[in-house]
């Protein structure tokens, strides 16, 4: 079930006698990662942090890969082999053997989800020999240590993490580990209709009680995952919802502004619809005097010769008609023009004020549908807010 590992046999680098070259076409290589980029990707971080925090240069560690391989509490990865059945009644050759294959290649493609803590750098189906089997290689690590790294190589710590938590001599995490992933292969099997005939082992099985405690481990660490998961949810909605607050109270205050703007547009559309209608007023009432003055002034404005008579051969006649008749008829002629200036005057500021009770009618019609595109802006801000709070009490604060 587990081994020493040789990737490069894995991947097929060399052949070894008990492979059969042409069939090596149909094997499966899920994946071939060099294994100094999986260190560099798990661990760089830590040893970085863990560097940082030495006083002394000997205790400081270059290359965390060569530490773990030349040292002797853990070995750099691990391997685990999945075969079904043997060359007998499961020939690589055979129908059964295809079956076999899939059952592998399903069990596979559940393996990394299943072990989190189980970093798998290369996987590899065999059908070029006599039976198919599948081949796992995997870096197992923890993260949070308070020991050395705080992300470092632990198989036993890797394995507690997922639910393993070991006990006598014989029910290490390992076996507890090697236990489990038989039994969830065996269901796969099974599925299929291929039943796992028990027979020749040495291992000591998992008492029902323990394989119901190391369940229960698993959906608790699934539990604490989903939990994580939530928890990162919920600050990104927090941070989503501090937005939207800004948002509306920004909107608010617009539309508090836009109200005043409209309420002092329009008291100056109702001022300025007031002074139209007086000066509408006047000049209706104005307007035919005006005419009649227009017309006395265009009449009288000529020579006052012409319009006055002669005096006749009286001297006072005469007197009269230089001295007091041209001079008024000059006054009146002046004072009339005045008054048709006056009206002309207030005509035009008549047209102004038209024109001005125009533009602030136009800046309350634009400072409405402001108002009402804000309100609208506001509307879906704080149903997208009472969601969020909907989600939040669902989830929890």
């Amino acid at each position: 079930m587990t081994g020493k590992g040789s990737v490069n046999h894995n991947s097929r680098k060399f052949h070894a006698k008990n492979t059969d070259p042409q069939r090596s076409r149909w094997n499966v290589e899920y994946c071939n990662q060099d294994i100094r980029e999986v260190y560099h990707e798990l661990f760089d971080g830590a040893l970085e942090r863990y560097n940082a925090k030495q006083t002394r240069k000997d205790r400081k560690i270059e290359d965390y890969y060569e530490k773990i391989r030349s040292g002797k509490q853990e070995k750099p990865f691990h391997e685990i082999i999945l075969q079904i059945g043997n060359k007998d009644d499961m020939g690589a050759k055979t129908a059964e053997g295809q079956m076999a294959a899939k059952i592998l290649d399903e069990y596979m493609k559940g393996f990394q989800e299943r072990n989190p803590t189980l970093r798998v750098f290369s996987a590899h189906l065999h059908m070029d020999e006599a039976t198919p089997h599948l081949h796992i290689d995997f870096v197992p690590y923890i993260t949070g240590s308070k020991r050395g790294l705080d992300t470092r190589v632990s198989l036993k710590q890797a394995l507690s993490a997922l639910g393993f938590k070991g006990g006598t001599r014989m029910e290490t995490e390992l076996n507890q580990w090697v236990t489990a992933e038989k039994q969830q292969l065996a269901s796969i099997m099974l599925e299929h209709g291929i039943e796992w005939e028990q027979k020749g082992t040495h291992e000591k099985h998992l008492s029902l009680l323990d394989f119901e405690k190391q369940e229960r481990a698993k959906e608790v660490a699934a539990l604490e995952k989903q939990k994580a998961e939530l928890k990162e949810h919920n600050a990104n909605m927090q941070e989503v919802n501090e937005k939207w607050l800004d948002q509306l109270e920004n909107i608010e205050r617009e539309i508090s502004s836009a109200h005043e703007n409209r309420e002092e547009a329009d008291k100056q559309a109702d001022q300025a619809k007031k002074k139209i209608a007086q000066y509408e007023k006047k000049l209706t009432e104005m307007a035919p005097m005006v005419k009649d003055m227009e017309r006395f002034a265009e009449k009288y404005s000529a020579d006052s010769e012409e319009i006055l008579p002669e005096a006749g051969t009286l001297e006072m006649g005469k007197a009269y008609r230089e001295k007091k008749a041209k001079p008024l008829i000059k006054k009146i002629v002046t004072v009339l023009r005045s008054v048709y200036r006056a009206y002309l005057d207030l005509s035009r500021r008549f047209s102004d004020m038209q024109r001005s009770y125009e533009r602030a009618w136009n800046k309350v019609n634009s400072l409405t549908a402001r108002v009402e595109e804000l309100w609208n802006e506001n509307r879906m801000l704080r149903e997208n807010l009472g969601d969020f709070e909907r989600v939040k009490g669902a989830f929890g604060a």
